[in-house]
């Protein structure tokens, strides 16, 4: 007598099942990142600002201090009295050179910028040009999400 190969009727239902269930606690795990991906977006733009910052003021202090623009990787950025880039398009935008995804706020009163996603507006964080610091107040995740 020849042996069968293969898999029962029963084999293949309990097969189904498990996948099943497999796929029902797995799959909220996966369906709402957009607020870690606009978390993480946020994140990393303010670490660019924070870098970019951080390099013009350096480039500042190795022209001696002086000066009310200094040229960093080819692009002229305006900076204040202090050597921080202003909160302007021609400061501490152009100290990015990219900003996409994101909307920069020019505030002149209070010396201040506030990035905030383009898909998320609540979303954002704050420089401050008379400090060159970076506030991530706004990066969390009942705004991001």
């Amino acid at each position: 007598m020849k042996k069968q190969a293969g898999f029962t009727l029963v084999e293949l239902v309990v097969v189904i099942a498990v996948l099943g269930i497999l796929a029902a606690t797995a799959l909220p795990r996966f369906i709402n990142v957009t607020a870690q991906a606009n978390l993480a977006t946020a994140k990393g733009v303010a670490a660019a600002v924070r870098s970019a910052t951080t390099l013009v003021h350096a480039a500042w202090i190795a022209n001696g201090s002086s000066g009310t623009s200094v040229s960093v990787d080819g692009a002229s950025v305006t900076v204040n009295s202090s050597g921080w880039p202003t909160n302007a398009p021609e400061g501490i935008v152009a100290a990015l050179q990219s900003i996409s995804g994101v909307n920069p706020d020019h505030n002149t009163s209070t010396n201040t910028t506030t990035f905030s996603l383009s898909n998320k507006s609540t979303c954002s964080f704050t420089y401050n040009s008379l400090t060159g610091t970076v506030n991530e107040s706004g990066i969390n995740s009942t705004n991001c999400s």
